[in-house]
């Protein structure tokens, strides 16, 4: 019998996957956890192995945060290679208490993984939309970058939403070092520290929930001793450099002004060996620090993975000039920043865009949304297809399945005679793209059509179907040729 370790327990890991990581559990600990029958959760593994080869084969990877699945597809299909899933926005808009909160941990905790297993639904209705129409040129399931908070309580906590995550597909998990119970946003105020040594116990619940379901999930450890002010305890020895001593009426204690980014670097080293990639949070974009931060972590641990949050929360034009701006993702990526994302990007695109075009339908009626459908229209030259909604959404998909159930039979598919097929294709396409097979017998006319961007003329998809559905045709009308000879024979 070969010998246990984490690689044999995590097979499917890359050579050298866990290099340098530090567990404080034993293999024989997981395979005492994982229970009787071992499942394998194919959307994670297989996004956690694109996410590491990305970020050690690319200068840096770059992510928007997305707040609905559509989002997400419309992300890939625009050609960014990841997804971030941003605490902050389930809080605002998509958690299943169902209104809207700060970022406060305020909203239910399987929230995140919900709209995680929202996101891969969505890839996956895009790639089976994408392999029925014969195509291959997008690889839709996006490795997730999730956001599990501060753990939502301790260790425990930390363990089962990792788990959540996992089932839902998320490549990889960031977890950040304030107390859960008064959490806030990196760039809110009254943020408390928990313990260094508390943080290393989540990453570290975390990481067995990972090795127990099999899965090489990624995990990120944030920290939010930039701008904090306070922490529960002094009781780790590594945080006392950054405490006064004074205590708050919550019995918090204070810590020393000026110090949060040596707390950082203090933080990041205690974290390296227990996480993937390390991030932490600044008040605003400078790369001055970035550097020194960098710098730090990998005197001791060199080539670790960085990650930085390019936030909406930051004045962009106030801090930097247009050239540092543009220029920027480039520096961070080349001190070691491999994972950089704007994590409320989907709420304020979402929001402004939605303003603008009520403000200016208010304004000019439908004028404003001939405008935005123009604005699509031109944006189809470079790869947008959501102007054909019906499409985009998978109609063609389920005619497809109708087709399939009634053996070519169908007469109520929905896409070929809609509006859309009508009015959003040129005679050519309709030509092009359109299919329709008729079939007279005793008991009626069956009558059947096709067009949504789904099957195109010469394509493998309509031969096969144009095949299948004429032989059918054909055999129906022999049996009832044959069916009329016997009966005028008798």
């Amino acid at each position: 019998m070969s010998e246990c370790t984490f690689e044999t327990l995590i097979p499917s890991a890359p050579k050298g996957r866990f290099h340098g990581i530090r567990r404080a559990y034993t293999p024989e600990d997981v395979l005492k956890l994982r229970g009787s029958m071992q499942i394998r959760y194919t959307i994670a593994e297989m996004g956690a192995n694109r996410l590491w080869e990305l970020l050690h084969n690319e200068d840096y990877i770059n992510a928007l945060g997305a707040v609905t699945g559509n989002q997400a597809m419309q992300m890939v299909r625009a050609g960014l290679k990841a997804i971030y899933l941003s605490g902050w926005q389930v809080a605002a808009d998509a958690n299943l208490a169902g209104t809207m909160y700060p970022d406060q941990s305020l909203y239910p905790s399987n929230s995140g993984p919900e709209l995680c297993r929202r996101i891969n639904r969505t890839f996956q209705r895009a790639d089976q939309i994408q392999h029925l129409e014969g195509k291959d040129n997008i690889y839709w399931f996006a490795p997730i970058v999730a956001d599990a908070e501060a753990g939502f309580g301790g260790p425990l906590n930390s363990f089962e939403i990792m788990k959540a995550y996992i089932e839902a597909g998320a490549a990889a998990v960031h977890y950040e070092d304030q107390l859960a119970s008064e959490k806030k946003c990196g760039h809110l105020g009254g943020k408390v520290l928990i313990p260094t040594s508390a943080h290393v116990r989540n990453l570290n619940a975390a990481r067995l929930a990972a090795d127990v379901m099999g899965v090489p999930t990624l995990i990120v450890a944030r920290t939010d001793a930039e701008s904090a002010k306070l922490i529960t305890s002094d009781v780790d020895e590594r945080d006392l450099p950054f405490i006064t001593g004074e205590r708050t009426a919550e019995g918090f204690y204070r810590l020393r002004a000026g110090t949060g980014l040596a707390n950082c670097i203090a933080r990041g080293l205690a974290y390296a060996p227990y996480a993937d990639l390390l991030w932490w949070e600044t008040s605003k974009p400078n790369l001055t620090e970035a550097r020194l931060f960098a710098e730090a972590i990998h005197r001791e641990f060199p080539g670790k993975l960085l990650a930085y949050n390019c936030s909406p929360s930051f004045n962009w034009k106030a801090n930097l000039d247009d050239a540092t701006i543009a220029n920027f993702q480039k520096e961070l990526g080349a001190m070691g920043y491999k994972f950089q994302f704007v994590t409320l990007a989907g709420f304020h695109c979402l929001n402004h865009g939605m303003f603008e075009l009520a403000r200016s339908y208010y304004q000019t009626g439908m004028r404003a949304y001939a405008q935005l459908q123009e604005i699509e229209f031109a944006s189809e030259s470079d790869g947008y297809t959501a102007v054909r909604h019906q499409r985009e959404v998978g109609t063609g998909y389920f005619d497809a399945v109708s087709v399939a159930i009634s053996g070519g039979k169908s007469s109520t598919t929905a896409l070929a005679t809609s509006t859309e097929t009508q009015q959003f294709c040129s005679p050519s396409e309709y030509k092009a793209s359109h299919l329709s097979i008729d079939y007279q017998n005793q008991q009626g006319t069956f009558h059947a059509e096709f067009d949504n961007a789904v099957y195109r003329e010469g394509t493998k998809a309509l031969e096969e179907f144009a095949k299948e559905a004429y032989y059918a045709r054909m055999k129906e009308a022999y049996k009832e040729i044959e069916e009329f000879t016997r009966m005028d024979d008798e």
